[in-house]
């Protein structure tokens, strides 16, 4: 199955990202369906990208193969349940809902549905996501790859057991707002100091960028690249130690737990 045509069940955020992306990438925004119930949602998809829209999702299942899941989680059931007489073994829904276990959607659709759960990030807005997927119990190894190719047109992608997509929820999916919420206390520490707002938010929000990428192009440890920055008796190793102190290293820890643990509790 090639990625020649896709449908989206919600036009959302992710969706956007999605579309966005796999136009860049080369594909035919004509080759694209959404479903959406917003009205002023659809004639902003249509107007800036060029796809068609439905409010019908019945419509996106009886014309394309490989469709997107994109609802909230609360609304899977009515999202869902007026198709599970046309899904067949031809299709492939690939979701994005968080907490929400293949098993679940399978059991909706019934029969051998092929199932693959994603769990993006919203940097995927900019090309810059980091995703990771599973295959349900239906799903074969081409539809893997066809949700790795979709998702790897807005960023990067990881394949896991599904039993891991929860911990993938509490790292990356959640993790921008961790990110954030840095970016944002270190711009204050600048203010505070004196700096002006704007360049304090620019100097913090690019230094975190930098050092990610360091450790992306470099390979190296984290530890190893924080070492080379504290010299001994220095203002660096200082700073360190007020962090180490303050327990960020175990209160980020903590927080990507917590919400592994809540999405393991929206999928019971």
């Amino acid at each position: 199955m090639g990625l020649t045509a896709l449908g989206f069940i919600g036009g959302g955020n992710m969706a956007e990202a999605l579309i966005k992306g796999l136009i860049a990438s080369g594909m035919d925004s004509k080759a694209m369906l959404v479903a959406e119930l917003m009205p002023e949602r659809r004639q902003f998809l249509e107007q800036t990208y060029g796809i068609e829209t439905t409010a019908d999702s019945s419509q996106v299942v009886a014309e394309k193969k490989v469709i997107l899941l994109a609802v909230k989680p609360q609304a899977l059931d009515a999202a869902l349940m007026p198709l599970s007489e046309t899904f067949s073994d031809d299709h492939c829904m690939i979701s994005i809902l968080a907490g929400v276990k293949t098993s679940r959607i399978e059991a909706i659709l019934g029969d051998s549905p092929r199932v693959v759960r994603v769990m993006p990030n919203t940097p995927a807005l900019i090309g810059a996501g980091a995703a990771a997927l599973s295959g349900g119990r239906y799903a074969q190894n081409d539809d893997v790859e066809l949700a790795r190719q979709l998702f790897a047109s807005v960023g990067v992608v990881e394949v896991v057991a599904e039993k891991l997509l929860d911990a993938v929820t509490g790292l990356s999916g959640s993790g921008p707002a961790y990110v954030y919420t840095i970016i944002e206390a270190l711009a204050d520490g600048g203010v505070l100091e004196g700096l002006p707002r704007s360049v304090a938010l620019s100097l913090a929000a690019k230094t975190v960028a930098g050092a990610a990428q360091m450790v992306l192009d470099t390979g190296e440890h984290p530890a190893v690249l924080r070492d080379r920055v504290c010299s001994p008796g220095g203002t660096t190793i200082a700073a360190v130690d007020t962090l180490e102190k303050g327990k960020l290293r175990a209160t980020l820890m903590d927080a990507v737990s917590r919400a592994s643990e809540r999405s393991r509790e929206l999928a019971d």
